[in-house]
């Protein structure tokens, strides 16, 4: 399993498109119910800045990439990013229903 925490930085004039596209995605998700997967994007309070969780079961399989708006939504992101996304691995030390 891994763990991953992915933090990017928005154009401020396309948050609210990502905002937008965003909840379509997850709503397409949930439909989907993939498993093996747990996925969730957070808004920072400077309202551009995002943090996104991914944990996957199988680290050569992520089940998100069979959700045709997951994918639509990733290559959308090259419009609305301000900065290349920083990526880092996470260890879980406690979970509770998240990991």
């Amino acid at each position: 399993m891994s763990v991953r925490m992915v933090r990017a930085k928005i154009k401020a004039d396309k948050a609210a498109e990502l905002e937008k596209a965003s909840k379509e995605m997850f709503t397409a998700i949930e439909a989907a119910q993939p498993q093996g997967v747990r996925y969730a994007s957070c808004k920072l309070p400077d309202g551009v800045t995002y943090v996104i969780l991914l944990g996957l079961d199988d680290d050569e399989n992520n089940p998100l990439t069979s959700v045709p708006a997951f994918r639509d939504f990733q290559e959308n992101l090259k419009t609305w990013i301000a900065e290349p996304p920083v990526v880092e691995e996470l260890t879980p030390v406690g979970s509770y229903r998240l990991f």
